[in-house]
């Protein structure tokens, strides 16, 4: 693994715990080696993210739309930006880029950024494995979800242990590494 693509918002949200979540993470990405590819933003999460790891001697990749780009979104000193046309094509950038995805607490643009490269996963589409950093519980009613999937018979058995939920940065470590991609389904 060299580049990690990290889902999170531009809105620091209201309790400092993931704030410290973000500087954590991105010590961590340092400490490990591991460049950030994220969507650019000097806001949020994303931008304490960004300017943690930069001061911390590490490498950020920015993926952000033309659009968010000329409402001045984006964060001024990363390693590189790269404007895209639109969304779509940011999403499949940042898996391109990247060698794992984690998702830190989020929005709606969080989440459907992490679901949309795990179901990417499942049809072949993205080998990189997905985490949800469940910072703080964060993330707990998703994964009931999730785990709801799999009781429904929605979701293989198999295919939701392709999926982590963790407050752990040593699991989610250990389980990128050791991650094989889902079997792609044949009908």
């Amino acid at each position: 693994m060299k580049r990690i693509a990290v889902y999170c918002g531009a809105s620091a949200g209201n309790d400092k715990v993931y704030q410290e979540a973000a500087i954590k993470l991105a010590d961590w990405l340092v400490d490990h080696n591991l460049e950030l590819v994220y969507g650019g933003g000097g806001v949020g999460l994303m931008g304490l993210l960004a300017k943690e790891v930069l001061s911390a001697g590490g490498q950020v990749h920015g993926v952000m739309p033309q659009e968010l780009f000329d409402r001045g979104a984006a964060f001024d000193g990363l390693t590189d930006l790269n404007v895209v046309a639109d969304m779509s094509i940011r999403k499949q950038t940042m898996l391109k880029l990247s060698d794992g995805c984690i998702a830190l607490p989020g929005g709606p643009g969080t989440l459907e950024e992490i679901i949309e490269a795990f179901s990417w996963a499942r049809l072949g589409d993205n080998p990189n494995p997905c985490v949800f950093y469940n910072v703080a519980g964060y993330y707990h009613p998703l994964k009931k979800m999730f785990d709801e999937m799999t009781d429904k018979n929605f979701l293989t058995a198999v295919d939701r242990q392709k999926l982590l939920f963790s407050d752990s940065l040593d699991e989610i470590l250990n389980f990128m590494s050791s991650y094989i991609p889902p079997k792609i389904r044949t009908y």
